[in-house]
């Protein structure tokens, strides 16, 4: 009897464990920020949670290359599309975590 009561407060605690896991990687919200001479917004997908990126505007006098970075939680991160934004213009790189991921934990850039 005692060892069946552990098992069921074993039991009990795993899913207590997998009901609050999802809430736990709930998207991050949209940032802005300015680094890099790039004046960036990262955002989610609002259909597709599992989708992401971040939107960019150069803010110098020449071209700069950048990439998403997007933390995917469980599954591997996912590095976004290259993209050249020239001076004054907004370029968009994006990226999908894998079904099997947890959401999006996090989304930043890296000029190449």
């Amino acid at each position: 009897m005692k060892n069946r009561a552990i098992a069921l407060s074993a039991a009990a605690a795993l899913v207590a464990l997998a009901t609050a896991l999802p809430a736990a990687a709930a998207p991050a919200p949209a940032a802005r920020s300015v680094r890099s001479g790039l004046d960036c917004t990262t955002w989610i997908h609002n259909n597709d949670p599992l989708t992401g990126g971040v939107d960019c505007t150069n803010n110098t006098g020449g071209p700069i290359t950048f990439h998403a970075d997007i933390v995917c939680g469980w599954a591997p991160d996912v590095t976004g599309n290259s993209v050249t934004a020239w001076p004054g213009q907004t370029q968009e790189s994006s990226g999908h975590c894998a079904i099997y991921s947890s959401g999006i934990g996090h989304i930043g850039w890296t000029v190449e």
